[in-house]
């Protein structure tokens, strides 16, 4: 649940980088909160109200993880539009999102999984 609230609290940081563990629990809690509001607007009947509400909310968070991961890879944030490809491109991200970061310090700043346990 840390790693979800860490994530909120950089609310619109780009900048840096993001171990992969942050960023899969990010989605992990993400993915929860979306079935969970889904459920809800179900049983309130309001439509997609809330979800929706939530899903603008953490928009931007969701996108700086994903930049940071991608930094943490040795990428550019920029990377993130290979999803626009269709089918291939979102699996092209996957795997980027999925493979280890560089261990060396790279130009977005130094290994975050060194840096948490010093």
């Amino acid at each position: 649940m840390n790693y979800y609230l860490d994530v909120l609290k950089k609310y619109a940081v780009f900048s840096g980088r993001a171990r992969r563990k942050e960023y899969w629990m990010f989605i992990l809690f993400n993915v929860i909160a979306l079935a969970v509001t889904f459920a809800l607007d179900l049983a309130l009947g309001t439509s997609p109200v809330i979800y929706s509400i939530y899903a603008v909310a953490v928009l931007l968070p969701n996108l700086g993880v994903t930049v940071r991961r991608l930094h943490d890879t040795d990428r550019s944030g920029w990377w993130i539009l290979i999803a626009f490809i269709p089918l291939v491109g979102s699996i092209i991200l996957l795997v980027f999102l999925a493979s280890e970061g560089k261990s060396a310090e790279n130009q977005y700043g130094t290994n975050p999984k060194f840096a948490a346990a010093a």
